[in-house]
């Protein structure tokens, strides 16, 4: 018994305001809370060994997949979504949910067991792990699979993209209210991911927006496909991304109490990213194979199975999952569930006050209506300016477009924009539109199609198209994750004169043609350009690109082309007709082509029909009829016009037309001096056209 001071009771007891009989209850009680204590660190332990077992039966079964680094991330996971991850159980699309993405891709089997204790998925979808119309493929497609954030293949992107879901939600909760956009956004990533240059192109981004409510996970384990990564990497991860502006913390990645407390600490930061090393070990649990490249990229042996599962306590039965694995798991799920209802009563009572704005994120954009500028036809002008002036009138239009350019900002004609709505920043400046992305093509890319799938807005990015070439792979994961992201690419030919070949984009458009699921526009006067800008804005499914002049060209008169805007609309229609109305030559052009094809037809002694096809894509979308109408098969003497690769154009002018293009690099001259040297004159390119009639 403790000494008395005075009156005072100092047994533990009279401490806790019990009677001193009630002393022994207490003790006995403790006891009971240690012992329950001590059985969830052992379910924890147990849990994270069978979903190690999930990984390894999964893969094997496949006879594929990546089971060392998913083993070696599978604690911090595990807590992660069990402890911390604030979603719907019962919605995985539920908005105010946290985002975690998997940028370490290839782990997705640590994922997908993670979505089967979640509910989202089952045993049997992990049986069918890379097989044919399985919802679990070998790297995550967030299209295809509930749960999954964002589609993560190439090492990076995952990274970049949760950024750009931070930004969205810092934006929206400015915008929105605390009470119905609040949440944050998780990252695993691995060693090659740190080693993709898109990340630390990112992350200086993130650091310096004081993205407070994004948390990295680095699994670091030292190993990657071929082996240690200290054949190829040096880094101090800390002192890098300190001084990128990100808090960084350091923990054993398979100590479950230091993991609590790094996304406790994380969490509570709200003025810096977070970067959490969790020093792991590759195939943590493996019977032999503990830190070995071998378990990087391909399944372990049945014998390795067979002796990692006795090693790890688990039953040797295959895609073993206990009940009492899943109901320690689910725990939370009923205050998660009261979570989502209450707020859901939030957004009832508060959306009548954010009606206009609630209106923009979540009408369909197909129901987007516009208020162009009107274009003189007396005044020539580049279609970089119209896509300048159609941006500045989308300020109060569209507001919750967002984007900006990279370092390029008077040549893509986006400094108004700019100066109206104001430079983002987590902390000084949430409703601020535009992302200064400096010189980071690749990131600025894959930022914006993270800041589309996470939901409410529209997101664009600008910059020179000879520079696509370097965000392509985040142009291409675009397309595959149809996300309807608007690209502008300006300075699109030889035209840019005398920066010269490096700058001269010459296969770049007919590459972009190239992408799956894409719309690639080279609009041909500023009419036509800010009908492909609504084209685009009004996608659902599938991102637009869109390639400008840097030369100013003329204005189609609308009142003398009927067409506009319908043609358009189609991607490809009849400028000029023959005057006869039966036309003996057609010429297909595109851009600044147009001009030159319409003053050809002018001048040729045939009946000539220009077809200007600003949008090849949407054009073959269109029934055959009105293909034939616009191209019919009768006329076989076709040509093409375009300041680029000739090849594509062969589909339709056909084995007998010709193509006015170029197939090699440019040179470093003044526009109009180029033009001459590579036969765009109205003079030369007449010649070309009655040499092959």
């Amino acid at each position: 018994m403790l000494k008395k001071e005075g009156n005072q009771d100092l047994t533990l007891s009279g401490f806790l305001g019990f009677p001193r009989l009630s002393a022994v209850f207490l003790m006995f009680n403790l006891s009971n809370l240690k012992e329950r204590l001590k059985k969830m660190e052992n379910l924890d332990v147990k849990s994270v060994n069978v979903i190690k077992g999930l990984i390894i039966d999964a893969t094997r079964k496949a006879n594929s997949g990546h089971p060392g680094g998913a083993m070696s991330s599978a604690d911090f996971a595990y807590v992660l979504f069990k402890d911390f991850l604030q979603f719907n159980p019962d919605d995985s699309k539920w908005f105010n949910r946290d985002r975690f993405v998997l940028s370490a891709g290839h782990e997705s089997m640590l994922l997908y067991s993670l979505l089967t204790l979640c509910g989202f998925l089952s045993i049997e979808d992990l049986k069918n792990f890379r097989q044919w119309g399985s919802r679990t493929p070998g790297h995550p497609e967030h299209d295809l699979t509930p749960g999954v954030e964002a589609t993560t293949g190439p090492l990076g992107q995952g990274f970049a993209m949760a950024g750009g879901m931070a930004v969205a939600e810092s934006f929206l909760r400015a915008k929105l209210g605390e009470e119905i956009c609040n949440h944050y956004t998780y990252v695993l990533a691995s060693d090659g991911d740190m080693q993709e240059p898109v990340v630390l192109g990112s992350a200086s981004l993130f650091g310096k927006w004081k993205l407070g409510k994004l948390i990295v996970y680095y699994d670091s384990n030292k190993i990657q496909l071929a082996g240690p990564t200290a054949r190829c990497d040096s880094t101090d991860y800390k002192q890098l991304f300190s001084s990128f502006g990100w808090q960084v913390l350091e923990i054993d990645g398979h100590n479950h109490q230091e993991i609590r407390e790094a996304l406790t600490q994380a969490k509570a930061e709200t003025s810096r990213p977070t970067l959490i090393i969790g020093h792991t070990t590759m195939a943590k649990g493996c019977a032999t194979l503990e830190g070995s490249e071998k378990t990087h990229g391909s399944p372990l042996s049945v014998e390795e199975i067979k002796a990692t599962k006795e090693k790890l306590g688990l039953l040797l039965e295959d895609f073993y999952l206990p009940e009492d694995v899943i109901e320690h798991f689910q725990a939370r799920f009923s205050t998660l569930r009261e979570e989502a209802k209450k707020w859901q009563s939030q957004v009832a009572r508060l959306q009548g006050s954010k009606k206009e704005f609630f209106d923009f994120i979540f009408s369909a954009p197909e129901k987007r209506v516009f208020n162009w500028p009107n274009f003189s036809p007396e005044t020539p002008l580049a279609t970089r300016k119209a896509f300048g002036a159609c941006l500045e009138s989308l300020i109060d239009t569209l507001p919750n477009l967002m984007g900006g350019s990279a370092d390029l900002d008077p040549s893509n004609q986006t400094v108004k924009f700019r100066e109206s709505v104001g430079l983002f920043d987590n902390l000084e400046n949430p409703q601020g539109r535009y992302l200064a992305f400096g010189v980071r093509e690749f990131p600025m890319g894959a930022i914006l199609n993270g800041l589309t799938l996470h939901g409410g807005l529209v997101g664009f990015g600008a910059t020179f198209l000879v520079f696509s070439d370097y965000e392509r792979n985040a142009l291409r994961m675009a397309a595959l994750q149809k996300l309807p992201v608007v690209h502008i690419f300006t300075h699109d030919s030889f035209y840019v004169g005398e920066d010269g070949p490096t700058h001269q984009p010459v296969e770049h458009a007919s590459s972009l043609r190239l992408i799956p699921n894409s719309l690639v526009f080279r609009p041909a006067d500023a009419n036509e350009s800010k009908y492909c800008l609504e084209i685009a804005l009004k996608q659902k499914d599938r991102p637009s690109f869109l390639l400008f002049t840097r030369q100013s060209l003329p204005v189609l008169d609308e009142n003398n082309y009927p067409q506009l805007p319908e043609g358009v609309f189609r991607g490809g229609y009849i400028l000029k007709e023959a005057e006869t109305g039966k036309p003996e030559v057609i010429i297909i052009a595109t851009g600044s082509e147009v001009h030159l094809a319409l003053a050809v037809a002018k001048s040729l002694d045939v009946p000539t029909r220009v077809v200007s096809m600003p949008c090849v894509e949407l054009f073959k979308e269109q029934p055959l009829e009105y293909q034939q109408q616009v191209l019919p098969s009768a006329v076989e003497k076709r040509f093409a016009f375009e300041a680029g690769s000739p090849d594509i154009w062969y589909q339709f002018v056909g084995l007998k037309g010709k193509v006015l293009g170029i197939d090699h690099f440019g040179a470093s001259a003044p526009a109009k001096v180029l033009e001459e040297k590579y036969g765009f004159t109205l003079e030369k390119a007449l010649a070309f056209v009655k040499e092959n009639l």
